[in-house]
């Protein structure tokens, strides 16, 4: 078990101190006694940093022996390239493979993309987004539009090189904990392609117009808290840059990379997602109800969509610490049904369209950011014609180290 633990630490030693095939830096950390002027956080972490050079510069045996390896990274003194290190067999062809993939997969043209220098990434995002629905049930002469209210999430992403985690939540969440609207967000992001995955869910309140006709007189009714209406999505999407040894997504999105002169790249990839929008009758106006012929209920939207998808994105360097990206992916395929009461046939086209903006501004190993997304859906068919689009609009602020 001991040896799986040092295996283990090791790993974790190289993502740390080896991406880079440099020793561990052993600046000079002023001693506890002369950092009582700095603020309670930075007396912490200077006395961190100098207990950490002491043990690093305790004297320790450095013969070359089969577990000089270990002792060299408990004093971070570790040299991932040096060839005669004993490094159990495993593990230096995990090394291997690494250095094989980080050169085949993520490397630049560095008169265009440089890397940050740093692995790790927190920042805290607030975001505010809405979703739209429009639709034509198979009621004759009957159209009900819907928009929600702007829901306002916070919440923290962290990143490790190129992979990336996060979570948002609903304000409304927060203060008086109703389950209203949450976030999950994952990303994986290299020089030559990325994926991304996602979850999201909005239980919010929406304006309703219903419009109609009956005997030949038209109507219209607005609903202002309409809270019958349940949407939730999944799914995920991976995409290949032809242009990327000049075009980094990641300076605009990730952080992880410096965009230096203007590029863009066309994109390529698949799309797989799960939507679920379904209207409760019950909270209805009666007027609305009294339309729908006995029997027949307002359609569930539940179905799984499988698309290809094309576009562009671009990286447009406004001065040495200005980014903007815009990127546009239009993605047709499949859409299959799941839920099939009132609907015509359970497959159709599906035809949707993505579209991001990305605005980044960095200073040292600080960013900020502001992003803004958007996703349309259309579904038609002879009885149903649907249409929904999400906005969303992130401001966010980070640190690197």
């Amino acid at each position: 078990m001991v040896k799986y633990a040092h295996i283990l630490f090791f790993v974790l030693g190289l993502l740390w101190f080896g991406a880079q095939g440099q020793e561990m830096p052993t600046d000079t950390i002023a001693p506890a006694d002369t950092v009582e002027h700095l603020n309670k956080f930075q007396q912490i972490k200077a006395r961190a940093q100098q207990r950490i050079e002491e043990k690093m510069n305790e004297p320790w045996d450095t013969i070359r022996d089969g577990t000089y390896w270990w002792r060299a990274l408990k004093h971070g003194k570790i040299d991932l390239t040096g060839k005669t290190i004993q490094y159990p067999k495993f593990l230096r062809f995990a090394w291997r493979v690494y250095k094989w993939g980080d050169k085949a997969f993520n490397s630049y043209d560095t008169t265009y993309v440089v890397s940050t220098g740093k692995n790790w990434k927190f920042m805290y995002k607030s975001n505010i987004w809405n979703d739209n629905y429009q639709g034509e049930p198979s009621v004759e002469d009957m159209r009900v539009d819907m928009r929600s209210k702007l829901a306002a999430n916070m919440g923290f992403q962290l990143s490790f090189m190129a992979v990336s985690v996060g979570y948002t939540l609903g304000i409304t969440n927060l203060i008086n904990g109703e389950k209203v609207s949450n976030k999950i967000d994952f990303s994986f992001t290299c020089a030559r392609f990325a994926a991304e995955a996602y979850y999201m869910e909005n239980r919010g309140t929406t304006t309703a117009w219903v419009r109609g006709k009956t005997d030949g007189e038209k109507w219209k009714m607005t609903i202002k808290e309409f809270g019958g209406l349940h949407r939730k999505a999944y799914g995920m999407s991976a995409y290949y840059f032809f242009n990327n040894r000049r075009y980094a997504q990641a300076a605009a999105y990730c952080f992880s990379k410096y965009q230096k002169r203007n590029a863009g790249s066309f994109i390529a990839g698949i799309c797989l997602q799960h939507r679920d929008m379904s209207i409760n009758m019950e909270e209805l106006p009666q007027i609305a109800v009294d339309q729908i012929p006995p029997g027949q209920e307002m359609p569930h939207f539940l179905y799984n969509d499988y698309c290809v998808m094309a576009g562009y994105g671009y990286n447009w360097v406004l001065g040495p610490k200005w980014l903007l990206n815009f990127t546009v992916t239009p993605y047709v395929g499949y859409r299959h049904l799941l839920a099939t009461q009132n609907v015509d046939r359970a497959s159709a086209w599906s035809l949707n369209i993505r579209a991001r903006m990305g605005a980044v501004y960095n200073h040292k190993k600080y960013f900020v950011g502001l992003q803004s997304y958007g996703d349309i859906h259309r579904y038609k068919s002879e009885k149903h014609h649907f249409f929904g689009s999400l906005l969303d609009f992130t401001a966010l602020v980070g640190i690197r180290f």
